[in-house]
């Protein structure tokens, strides 16, 4: 009995550490929650930009001024989109950006509302709307991600580990803490 006993133990070791050998190095999901479900968590102005192409007024949003140290990821989805370390003041009242965090979680639609043809920048995994991309924003990239707040939420760096986002912190590490790990 002692013996079967350990055996079934060992196999549920084996099958534990396999299961988290399995899902450590896989990246972290990200998902458009239901219809129901975002009317619910978002607020109406959240849902009318990220869902119905809105966009929300200048100056008088959450993030255009926000200067702590952070990422801005997806209200919907939660994907990673910007840090603070590429934003700048760009004098239009939304919060904008030089260059995403994540390129892969951005998609680029041409939109031609308005009579004019502009670029709409939307998240990958959440398809929610974020705003437009101009090409009058500072080097060295020449852009401007011009985004709407409503469609961002901010985690400021002293919460990136809690939340999930600890591959972002070498964003916001000085050159001493980097030198200090190089050298432990």
């Amino acid at each position: 009995m002692l013996l079967q006993f350990l055996k079934s133990s060992f196999l549920i070791l084996c099958l534990i550490t396999l299961s988290t050998a399995h899902t450590a190095g896989r990246k972290k999901e990200y998902m458009k929650p239901s219809k129901e479900e975002l009317k619910k968590k978002l607020t109406p102005l959240q849902y009318k930009v990220t869902q119905k192409d809105g966009t929300e007024r200048p100056f008088d949003n959450e993030y255009w001024d926000n200067k702590k140290d952070g990422i801005y990821v997806d209200i919907v989805s939660g994907e990673p989109l910007f840090s603070s370390t590429h934003k700048y003041k760009s004098g239009t009242g939304w919060p904008s950006f030089f260059q995403p965090l994540v390129k892969e979680n951005i998609v680029e639609k041409t939109d031609r509302k308005l009579f004019m043809t502009r670029t709409e920048v939307r998240s990958r995994h959440g398809d929610s709307h974020l705003g437009h991309v101009f090409t009058d924003g500072p080097q060295p990239t020449g852009l401007r991600y011009c985004m709407n707040s409503a469609a961002l939420r901010f985690i400021p760096k002293e919460k990136l580990k809690e939340e999930g986002y600890e591959e972002f912190m070498y964003l916001f590490e000085t050159e001493t803490e980097n030198k200090d790990k190089k050298e432990n």
